[in-house]
């Protein structure tokens, strides 16, 4: 399966009681799809990884890969603090049916180079899936530079990279390092990225708005029309900008209750937006006339 086009990194809606809502993620995979997306990632960092349970990761990931049927590719976040949970969530995820997984670095231990390219490799041996290394060291603590990840990607299965800093001449060095062996994935910056060579966007952003953002890849792709992928970017850039801080899950969840789809509020310690945010949430819907409709 080829891997290439803008990604969501989904939410995780959830019903009036607190629970996952499993009809509602399956009407939301449905709709991204239906949309144009390239690519689902449930259970990253937007999707609340780390306010789920064991079995609620389950849930997850076994619905969203059910219901994209192969439509589309699937990697599951499967990211954990030590080497041996993201052992066993990879090789539910390989399991279960998904395309690949997605792995941040442990985010407290601070492991050297040397530990991280034993954990990778050790979960590279234990499944024969294609691995996302995800590098945000704003979350994760740890900072995937460019020459680590030409080290990581002799690995077997760690043939792509989420690159989410600010500085997209990390792009142009790991495509310059690895060559062919890894493929590069933008992360914040997505049209920046593509310009430097990526051949997909991770995107929180298309989570309410997957045409929009799978176009600017799409016209960005073997340099279409630039022009007109960078008037649809600057018109954008206010909502990028607004899921692309500390109020990532609140914030995107906040403009899919204004689309007119309701998936509940972040899980604790998260808290939903305070009234001036929510409002401005509203206002990027109305200006940008963002719409959850179950169509093409």
């Amino acid at each position: 399966m080829k891997f290439r086009g803008t990604y969501t990194v989904m939410i995780t809606p959830y019903d009036s009681e607190g629970r996952v809502d499993v009809p509602g993620l399956r009407r939301f995979t449905d709709w991204q799809i239906a949309q144009g997306i390239a690519g689902l990632i449930p259970l990253g960092s937007t999707g609340e990884f780390l306010s789920l349970t064991d079995d609620e990761r389950t849930l997850v990931a076994q619905t969203v890969i059910e219901q994209a049927a192969g439509r589309v590719p699937v990697f599951i976040g499967t990211g954990a603090e030590n080497t041996y949970d993201v052992i066993r969530y990879s090789q539910e995820a390989e399991k279960l049916g998904a395309d690949g997984v997605m792995i941040i670095p442990p985010f407290y231990s601070t492991p050297t180079d040397d530990e991280l390219f034993v954990h990778y490799r050790r979960i590279s041996d234990a499944i024969g899936l294609p691995i996302m290394l995800y590098n945000n060291p704003a979350t994760a603590n740890v900072d995937l530079k460019p020459e680590l990840v030409a080290r990581l990607s002799h690995i077997d299965n760690c043939c792509l990279i989420k690159e989410s800093t600010m500085d997209v001449t990390r792009v142009r060095d790991i495509i310059r390092l690895c060559g062919d062996r890894l493929s590069v994935f933008g992360g914040i910056m997505g049209f920046e990225s593509f310009l430097e060579g990526a051949i997909g966007w991770v995107a929180v952003a298309s989570n309410v708005a997957p045409h929009v953002m799978s176009e600017i890849f799409n016209l960005c792709d073997g340099y279409k029309d630039i022009g007109k992928a960078r008037e649809m970017y600057f018109r954008h850039v206010p909502l990028i900008q607004f899921v692309g801080g500390q109020g990532y899950v609140s914030g995107t969840k906040a403009l899919l209750k204004h689309m007119g789809f309701d998936v509940g509020g972040p899980r604790a310690p998260r808290l939903p937006l305070p009234a001036e945010d929510d409002a401005r949430a509203f206002q990027i819907v109305r200006d940008l006339d963002l719409r959850f409709e179950e169509r093409a």
